[in-house]
């Protein structure tokens, strides 16, 4: 059962990447467009986001209760040593969505509305920023797993891990990953006045992508950071990197093209193949400490019979949440390849 368990941490992660992830891309999008795009943008989102985007934190809340339960040393290090970055996290889904619902059914045209809009668009780009500095702080090597805070300092143990330029990078690249992934979904949800708006927006998105992944890469390597290096140096990391970098030029194809299927598709490959990168150079010690080895994930977990009745859940749980996502996803027609053609 621990192998079922581990396929929904990691199937929940990507899920979460993808559609949590263009979710918040699309109050990013919205933030980098001129006035009258911004209106376009926005009318769009109601349309699009609004059926989904709760739905889309259930994936989140999967991988905090797995974590919480199988895993529970991995989790305590997660919300005890970044509860800062976390609780900004926590306030910018909540203002978030906030935002998202109150500009909708707030009729007063007013000042107001333009509250909400700002409250929409810098917590799009503030959440995602800081959830990568909270990836960051795990892998970036500086984390300081100890209970005499009076020895090590708060700085050092809680502020540190996460604020540093490795982890910042990390925090810019998903949030550029995010609107990568929101521009492409909007090219499927708009028209052919409209969907230039998204096909030059996803264009500079990847260029964006490419240039903060590149510049992590060698920002890390040069001050010899152990995640970067690990990751050079295992074959299969780069092997799914270097096929990720060679679907850039299909992916540009289809963009142009506007094609709302393929887009789609090799935007979410593209993901998944980078997680399977970063994920496969360190599995399964991905936390990275400066005061130990590397943590294991599969070392202090939870005993058998709990790994076996969460797999149980896990399994049933799947079985009706997945067919109830895809209806949802395809009753409002945000499964393009189901779409029959007029």
């Amino acid at each position: 059962m621990l192998v079922v368990v581990l396929f929904f941490l990691i199937f929940s992660l990507y899920l979460y990447v993808v559609l949590g992830g263009a979710d918040y891309g699309a109050g990013i999008v919205e933030l980098f467009s001129s006035r009258e795009n911004q209106q376009i943008t926005k009318k769009t989102l109601y349309r699009v986001m609004g059926p989904v985007w709760e739905a889309n934190h259930i994936w989140i809340i999967i991988m905090i209760v797995i974590l919480w339960i199988a895993f529970p040393v991995y989790y305590n290090i997660l919300v005890v040593h970044l509860h800062i970055p976390l609780t900004i996290v926590l306030l910018g889904v909540t203002l978030r969505g906030v935002a998202f619902v109150f500009r909708h059914y707030d009729a007063i045209i007013d000042n107001t509305q333009r509250v909400y809009d700002t409250m929409f668009t810098i917590s799009s780009l503030i959440t995602p920023i800081f959830l990568g500095m909270v990836f960051g702080g795990l892998v970036s090597g500086q984390l300081m797993i100890t209970d005499d805070i009076a020895t090590t300092g708060f700085y050092d143990t809680y502020v540190q891990p996460w604020c540093n330029p490795f982890s910042i990078l990390i925090g810019f690249f998903f949030a550029a990953l995010c609107a990568f992934l929101s521009a492409v979904l909007l090219i499927g949800e708009s028209d052919e006045s409209t969907a230039p708006i998204y096909i030059r927006k996803a264009a500079i998105a990847t260029i964006v992508v490419f240039i903060i992944g590149l510049v992590t890469f060698i920002y890390g390597y040069s001050a010899d950071y152990l995640f970067v290096t690990g990751f050079l140096a295992n074959n299969y990391a780069l092997a799914a990197m270097g096929v990720s970098g060679l679907l850039l030029i299909p992916l540009w194809i289809t963009i142009k093209k506007g094609n709302k299927v393929w887009s789609r598709f090799f935007a979410g490959l593209q993901v998944f193949l980078i997680l399977l990168g970063v994920l496969m150079s360190h599995f399964p010690t991905i936390i990275i400490t400066a005061t130990s080895a590397p943590i294991n994930l599969l070392e202090a977990i939870a005993p058998p019979s709990v790994i076996n009745v969460l797999g149980i859940s896990l399994i049933v749980g799947g079985v009706v949440i997945l067919p109830g996502l895809f209806h949802l996803l395809k009753s409002f027609k945000m499964i393009k390849i189901l779409e029959r053609k007029a």
